[in-house]
């Protein structure tokens, strides 16, 4: 029972902060969060440029202001990873499909970050050692944008369960995951902030940090789904799609032009995954495999019972 009550309050407090955070209002609130934000940060930059700024704070701050999009960059990354943990709870293949979205925004602000690392005035010499790195992770996140459309256009959302306490506990599962997740982001990204404001530069990757957590979580809801109603056929899908994630970790720590090509990799694993299993399973096929191991489990018992007579 009481299980049952703090399971409800979970969803009920997950779903409330799904509306807000979806709504028109709040798009509209961090848009003009961002902007503020990007603005805010080019002043900055340009008053410590100028030596305007008190020593204690000019010595914590850039004086490139290139590296305000970078900024700004980062923060748009920290909304997408929440929007991607919302729809962890609606279903595993298409959270599969935001980690590739977020992991494409990484590719991309790379490329700014590349590029922040130019002294102004731009000059090419300074340029043109970072085209290679700046060419490699905008085409790899371009590449992976297509693929993630194919991607989607695959998934058909088969029900794996006709027993609806099944459903309803690896429901409750993904809430409670969800929910850790949502601390887990909100405490790497404080902790990111004061070390950047304490130490003028963050000690670890907010990103790189989380997809590893997401690794745990993933494996963790393979796991669960095949706790009450175990298939081959889901249980090698999702367990392909935690691969993917895997693999994504990966590419998260690889040189630019390597990371981009495995988190290319990961997406053609992830597009093969799902056209092998559309393929050679139905919505039909996998609720009649489970129906056929609950008549063995009765055929069996019924035997067993027999010869002990």
């Amino acid at each position: 029972m009481i299980y049952r009550i703090i399971n409800d309050y979970i969803v009920w407090m997950l779903h409330n902060l799904e509306e807000k955070f979806e709504s028109t209002h709040s798009f509209k609130f961090i848009g003009a969060l961002l902007v503020g934000i990007f603005i805010a940060g080019i002043i900055l930059i340009e008053l410590n440029r100028q030596n305007i700024l008190p020593s204690s704070m000019a010595d914590k701050l850039p004086t490139n202001h290139l590296i305000a999009i970078d900024m700004v960059f980062n923060l748009l990354l920290f909304i997408e990873v929440i929007s991607l943990i919302f729809k962890m709870v609606r279903s595993f293949s298409d959270s599969v499909g935001k980690q590739f979205e977020v992991f494409s925004l990484i590719l991309l602000r790379d490329t700014f970050k590349e590029f922040s690392h130019f002294q102004e005035p731009l000059c090419w010499s300074n340029v043109a050692p970072a085209i290679i790195p700046i060419l490699a992770t905008s085409g790899g996140s371009l590449v992976i944008f297509v693929l993630i459309g194919f991607y989607y256009k695959l998934q058909k959302h088969k029900p794996i369960s006709r027993d609806e306490n099944n459903i309803s506990s690896f429901k409750a599962a993904k809430y409670t995951i969800a929910l850790l997740l949502l601390v887990v982001i909100q405490f790497l990204g404080v902790l990111s902030l004061y070390q950047q404001i304490a130490y003028g530069k963050a000690y670890f990757s907010v990103f790189g940090a989380f997809y590893t957590v997401l690794v745990f979580a993933d494996i963790f809801i393979v796991i669960f789904s095949i706790r009450g109603n175990y298939s081959y056929p889901v249980a090698f899908r999702n367990s392909g799609f935690a691969v993917s994630t895997i693999i994504i970790r990966l590419a998260l720590i690889a040189p630019p032009a390597y990371g981009a090509g495995i988190g290319i990799g990961a997406a053609v694993f992830a597009i093969s995954l799902t056209l092998a299993y559309n393929y050679f399973t139905s919505e039909e096929s996998v609720i009649e495999f489970l129906i056929d191991r609950e008549k063995r489990k009765v055929i069996a018992r019924n035997h067993l019972k027999k010869n002990q007579i």
